[in-house]
């Protein structure tokens, strides 16, 4: 048996020890590691009908895999209510040990995770798949609905990057904005974590925003230019017109706060029609990224927090403490690096 194969069988063996799931996904490094270490931790985020009741299986199914002595006190209950009134709906159990390796599971109820794909309310998950993931069971085919997303990080990108930039500049943005204003950055992440996440992984965004980049070259609000190393330099179209556009693409939460902010305004369009009023009125584009980016980055920073207090509570002092201290060592090795 190769390693791919027994990767394959680690999986099975896993998502047949737990209850049922809707929605099945790995993250983060260990992405498409064919055998990862027994020290490397591989990232899930599991989708569920109910929470409630699937904690509740899961708890008599694998009560010594949680990670929390407060979680087996106060059981399923305790869990998503923590997750649901003080996180943004997830519920994360670090260093659970199986089969020798070590893994990470988020549990998500599926409407929720589907709400925060669309409309960024929280812009915690959807800001996850907005990057490479390699979906293992997707029942309700999230996949093709996450394509409201990712087109929506391309306008959002698009918004906040200059005339010309590279591709890689691209996916670097895109991979960025569900960073900023994370509460994480400031302490316990790596500081070249989007550059190694959009190197590691580019061929992988390629594939993922290929679709749209044709579209947007196809509406010439693109024009590519290969540069000597095949990779591409892009220049967009930054009138208001394309700008208007972009806007038009972002999830209605983040339209209502840029709203807020501005007040709606009617909208004349190219062909001389008057907007029905819902449509935001922006004198520049640069005023439109700044609008956008401060409400990014609110929504960014409340959600970190919220979720920074959730696993404290949930996963317990020692784990927190554990996992806290790996991310604030490997953000120090960023910062003294030479």
């Amino acid at each position: 048996m190769d390693n791919k194969d027994t990767a394959h069988s680690h999986l099975l063996s896993f998502l047949n020890a737990i209850p049922p799931v809707d929605f099945w996904c790995v993250y983060g490094s260990t992405l498409h590691s064919t055998d990862p270490g027994k020290s490397t931790m591989v990232d899930y985020i599991l989708g569920v009908s109910d929470p409630l009741q699937w904690h509740s299986e899961n708890l008599k199914m694998n009560a010594d895999h949680y990670a929390s002595w407060m979680v087996l006190l106060g059981g399923a209950k305790l869990i998503t209510n923590i997750a649901d009134k003080l996180g943004v709906g997830v519920h994360f159990n670090p260093y659970v040990t199986w089969n020798d390796k070590m893994l990470k599971y988020g549990v998500v109820r599926m409407h929720d995770l589907i709400q925060d794909i669309l409309n960024w309310e929280r812009f915690y998950l959807s800001g996850r798949l907005q990057k490479p993931v390699n979906m293992l069971v997707d029942n309700l085919d999230i996949e093709t609905i996450n394509s409201v997303n990712l087109r929506a990080a391309m306008s959002a990108a698009l918004l906040l990057l200059l005339p010309k930039f590279t591709e890689e500049d691209l996916y670097a943005k895109i991979c960025s904005l569900s960073y900023m204003g994370d509460v994480r950055m400031l302490f316990a992440e790596d500081r070249n974590k989007v550059k190694k996440i959009v190197q590691g992984q580019f061929d992988l965004f390629q594939s993922m925003y290929k679709p749209f980049l044709e579209e947007y070259e196809g509406k010439d609000f693109l024009r590519f230019s290969s540069s000597k190393n095949q990779l591409a330099n892009i220049s967009q179209d930054c009138g208001l017109p394309v700008t208007h556009s972009h806007i038009s693409f972002l999830p209605p939460t983040v339209r209502s706060q840029m709203g807020m902010k501005i007040g709606k305004k009617k909208v004349i369009s190219e062909s001389g029609k008057v907007g029905n009023g819902n449509e935001l009125g922006f004198g520049s584009r640069e005023e439109a990224a700044k609008c956008m980016q401060k409400a990014l980055r609110r929504t960014v920073m409340v959600s970190s927090a919220r979720q920074a207090v959730s696993g404290l509570l949930t996963v317990g002092g020692v784990k927190a403490a554990r996992y806290l201290t790996s991310k604030m060592c490997k953000a120090w090795r960023s910062w003294t690096r030479t």
